[in-house]
């Protein structure tokens, strides 16, 4: 693999990313480059995986042949007028924003470029991600596969029509929020019935990472497992 692999952003779901990429050894850690303003942040991207650090974006965007803008939605305005003339002509470009569509990320670069869209969530900050990937028309299967395969290596990812973004983020995008408020309330009430609080947490989630590998590797229906306890 001699492909340069370029994140701008250097945040948590960046690294995230990141450390599965190069544990699966889909990319050497000098062949990677990350671009971030906070200097400390890419010190300790540095030391802890060995790549390439810059505080300037366009020396990603001049190396790289994959791009993944690793920043809030609200930024991607700003980092791609910044990146749009010194990147190659046969970029990929991964979005991981919420709302940001592949038509107007081709518009903001002004040309017909390759685009994968993705919605990750949160726990591939423990190798557990869910992403589902969108590409545009230019990219091919092979450079979609290698796409998969990337976010593969910190979870699990499937291949979406676009218009179906907006369910990805209810079902897997947001909802881990919605799994950690229902562990929360199940483990207060076991602390008023008594139970430690650290005791109390700790069932109430492996309650919940049990059923969710029920579900995901018996095959069976969840409203038969529901009925079976």
């Amino acid at each position: 693999m001699n492909k340069i692999l370029g994140f701008i952003g250097n945040g948590n779901m960046g690294r995230a990313m990141m450390g599965g990429i190069i544990k699966a050894g889909l990319f050497k850690p000098e062949n990677i480059i990350v671009s971030d303003i906070n200097e400390k942040s890419l010190k300790e991207v540095k030391e802890e995986h060995g790549v390439k650090t810059t505080v300037d974006n366009k020396d990603v965007a001049k190396e790289a042949d994959i791009i993944i803008l690793s920043v809030k939605p609200n930024l991607y305005p700003l980092i791609i007028s910044g990146i749009k003339d010194s990147v190659k002509e046969d970029v990929i470009i991964i979005t991981i924003a919420a709302g940001k569509c592949i038509e107007d990320t081709e518009k903001q670069f002004g040309r017909d470029i390759k685009v994968v869209r993705v919605m990750p969530n949160t726990p591939a900050l423990v190798g557990e991600g869910m992403s589902a990937l969108c590409p545009s028309k230019s990219v091919t299967e092979e450079e979609l596969k290698l796409i998969v395969d990337m976010f593969e290596s910190f979870g699990e990812a499937e291949i979406v029509d676009e218009y179906l973004m907006d369910a990805v983020t209810s079902v897997s995008g947001s909802s881990p929020a919605y799994v950690y408020i229902f562990i929360e309330a199940m483990a207060d009430a076991a602390v008023l019935d008594g139970l430690p609080r650290d005791k109390a947490y700790k069932m109430a989630a492996q309650a919940v990472l049990g059923s969710a590998k029920m579900v995901l590797e018996t095959g069976i229906h969840p409203a038969q497992l529901k009925d079976n306890v």
